[in-house]
């Protein structure tokens, strides 16, 4: 899918760009096998691991994910309503500090992974053509409901390849 540069922030053009050209539906079920697959073959003793001391986990960052991708449904489900209020941003790594990602198992991480995944699809695939293409403000930029979506889904395939480079 094409989307219009009017669509997102520039900031979002890393993201946006490792999206899939398939449809936003597909590439969510496509991506969330994928990147279940991906976290089960990490190595159990990788998934503690910081390549340094301040930098977050795999367990952090796969929690950082489910977090992210919450707070962009609740975005896209608000812009998706004709809400008209600017969103407000949020402080990853705080999130990250107060998640308690470690002491969570990564069959505990790869269940909550699924089920935002799956709440995910299911309010995309309520919204029509007209509420994809909404616009609203989120952290002081304009975005459509789909753009978001596709933010979702490089986000995603971001931290991956950074686990990859990093981690692994």
């Amino acid at each position: 899918m094409e989307l219009n540069k009017n669509e997102f922030a520039p900031y979002f053009e890393t993201y946006i760009s490792l999206s899939r050209a398939l449809s936003l539906l597909e590439s969510f079920l496509l991506n969330m096998e994928e990147t279940v697959a991906f976290f089960q073959s990490v190595p159990s003793d990788k998934l503690d691991y910081r390549y340094q001391p301040e930098k977050w986990s795999v367990k952090d960052i796969l929690l950082h994910l489910i977090d992210c991708e919450r707070i962009f449904q609740y975005r896209a489900l608000r812009i998706s309503r004709n809400d008209k209020t600017s969103l407000p941003g949020f402080e990853e790594n705080n999130y990250a500090i107060e998640a308690n990602a470690t002491n969570r198992s990564l069959d505990q991480l790869i269940i909550e992974y699924k089920s935002v995944r799956l709440a995910t699809y299911s309010l995309f695939d309520s919204f029509d053509e007209e509420k994809l293409i909404l616009m609203g403000n989120a952290s002081g930029k304009d975005v459509s409901v789909r753009a978001i979506g596709f933010i979702i889904l490089g986000h995603e395939l971001h931290h991956i390849k950074i686990i990859k480079e990093r981690y692994l």
